[in-house]
């Protein structure tokens, strides 16, 4: 401001000066004398001042002239002058025209046109670390890995652009499946920015896919204290890391950790499923019965689960029915009114054959909510209270085709798992799998040992099951007095077997012939048809008798001899379910068993 006031002032001053010699030249009325060469020059007042301007203007001239001069001698010598400078603001205006051309083509997909625009920057422009991002990003659309990759390897030999070289690299692994990689490119990039949030991220996802509980921890803490992660998250998380870590601990044999880090997992996340029953069966090794109650207890007031209920039931293996019953009703009353609660509680009455209050306990269930382990439940009910065998089938029929219940799912992706993971198998989410039933029903996945069907009635089976036994005859179920209820079986084969049996065993080899696996869908009964067998067909359809006699109920299901000449099945007749019914070559294995 000061200096534009100076200005002003002089302007004005010089003004006022030529002014002031104009009035003085035309008051005194005399003009300018000039002698040159003996030559008398006389100038009037006008002529004065006009010869002073062209003086002064020629003199502005030749001082520009020389100035001229001067930088020209000094653009030569390779001096910075006003032509470098004038030079060097064109070409720097071409350069981010040409990379804001540049960044248009890599944004709208044109990988060659970026390249070429990215080439035509780094050449009019002194910013390595802009032009080579653009060219990385531009061969990178184009397709070229391998052009990228290089230019992302020259921007780590500087501090500045270190960060998105190693940055580039990682996503470049990470596409190409190098997850080995991809993990030391991630702590490298977590090392220079721990603060950055998608690197975060990425190293979380790549420790868990890697197994690296410890890591994948001390990475969730760094994001909780940068308020990055809101704090019933961050509990949840550790729990679920803690809970792996633990598992693995415990593989390599060291108990001692693993039941502590099983312990703080179930505390801070106390409606982890997992993490209490590794909890719960660490105290059990340890003869601690009551923690690991305690702990049962916790969790099944939060999220019953029937791995819970076994779990339980292997504080005490070896008691009676009836003192199982008394001991579980202090962890059915955590969740009196929930549905496994329910389940669990008919399962322990029908444990101690008391079909009645079995009955009670599981209500309408079965009508209201139908699954698999309801409508076993109902079938042994039924069988135990000596209910007709075309009722039992018929339960077992709609059982078949039952949803299967509350499963491990992937909130992501909707995968069902056999068993929970911190990591889905599917979509390596983390933390995605929930106890819920899912919305399609999916008929591949399996309990292995039916835990989740029965908790308390079924257990590891002692033998491999026949491939082609359907789900109908795993869940049959015999009256009482003719079967002893055994932990792992509902309804085993009966103690004493009639001596009057008969034995189709003796004529099956002969009857016995081609395909010994029917074609049918998983899950499904198989038909006549659907085997390749041209000996006696497994089932006969005879004319039904308008009014059958009653007969006594049998202790054993027996294939009964038809009335009347049987009929061979044909392909597409609808035959009712017999789940008693078996292949011919199995029936060997049968008559041994009896």
């Amino acid at each position: 401001m000061l200096l534009s006031a100076l200005k002003i002032l002089i302007f004005f001053a010089i003004v006022l000066a030529v002014t002031l010699g104009a009035m003085q030249l035309s008051e005194s009325g005399d003009g300018l004398t000039l002698v040159y060469g003996g030559t008398e020059y006389v100038l009037g007042p006008v002529q004065t001042m006009i010869a002073a301007t062209v003086v002064v203007l020629l003199g502005w001239l030749v001082v520009r002239l020389l100035m001229l001069a001067l930088a020209f001698v000094r653009f030569l010598m390779g001096d910075e002058t006003a032509i470098t400078r004038y030079f060097d603001r064109s070409r720097e205006r071409k350069g981010y025209a040409a990379l804001s051309e540049g960044m248009l083509a890599v944004a709208s997909g044109e990988g060659r046109l970026a390249q070429d625009k990215a080439a035509r920057a780094a050449k009019l422009l002194d910013n390595a670390q802009v032009t080579e991002l653009l060219a990385a990003q531009a061969a990178e659309v184009a397709g070229d890995k391998a052009k990228a990759g290089e230019v992302y390897r020259r921007l780590l030999n500087d501090e500045r652009t270190r960060f998105v070289g190693v940055r580039g690299l990682l996503r470049q692994k990470l596409a190409e499946g190098d997850t080995a990689t991809a993990l030391k490119l991630a702590e490298k990039a977590y090392a220079l920015k721990p603060r950055h949030a998608e690197v975060q991220d990425t190293l979380l996802e790549l420790q868990t896919r890697q197994g690296d509980w410890k890591g994948a921890r001390a990475v969730l803490k760094d994001k909780r204290k940068q308020g990055q992660l809101p704090q019933d998250v961050h509990i949840r998380r550790d729990a679920v890391l803690a809970l792996k870590e633990a598992s693995d601990v415990l593989a390599e044999g060291n108990s001692i950790s693993a039941r502590e880090a099983a312990i703080s997992a179930s505390r801070a996340s106390p409606d982890l499923v997992p993490a209490a029953v590794l909890a719960a069966r660490s105290y059990i090794a340890q003869n601690d019965a009551r923690n690991a109650s305690r702990v049962l207890q916790k969790t099944w007031s939060v999220r019953p689960h029937p791995s819970i209920a076994s779990t339980y039931a292997e504080i005490v293996p070896d008691e009676k029915p009836a003192a199982r019953l008394r001991r579980f009703e202090d962890l059915m009353r955590q969740n009196p009114d929930h549905e496994e609660t329910r389940l669990l509680r008919a399962e322990l009455l029908l444990t101690a054959e008391d079909f009645p209050g079995a009955r009670r306990a599981l209500g309408d269930l079965a009508e209201k909510h139908p699954t698999v382990r309801s409508l076993s439940l109902l079938a042994a009910i039924e069988r135990g209270e000596g209910g007709d065998d075309a009722v039992v089938r018929g339960i077992l029929a709609r059982a078949l085709v039952a949803s299967r219940g509350p499963q491990w799912v992937c909130d992501k992706c909707h995968n069902v798992m056999a068993e929970w993971s911190p990591v889905c198998d599917s979509c390596g989410g983390f933390d995605t799998l929930s106890w819920r039933e899912p919305q399609t029903p999916v008929w591949g996945t399996m309990p292995g040992n039916g835990v989740e069907m029965l908790p308390l009635l079924v257990g590891a089976p002692a033998a491999p099951v026949p491939a082609r036994r359907d789900a109908a005859a795993d869940a049959e179920v015999v009256a009482p007095g003719t079967a002893s209820l055994r932990p792992g079986m509902i309804g085993d084969e009966p103690d004493d077997p009639p001596p009057a049996a008969p034995k189709p065993a003796e004529k099956a080899p002969e009857k016995a012939s081609g395909s010994d696996l029917p074609h049918v869908a998983p899950g499904m009964v198989p038909r006549e048809s659907d085997y390749d067998d041209t000996g006696e067909p497994a089932m006969t359809v005879t004319d039904p008798e308008p009014e059958p006699e009653p007969e006594a109920p049998r202790p054993e299901l027996l294939r009964p001899e038809p009335a009347h000449k049987p009929q061979i099945a044909r392909q597409g007749d609808i035959l009712p379910v017999r789940p008693d019914v078996e292949p011919l070559d199995d029936v060997p294995v049968a008559a041994k068993k009896r």
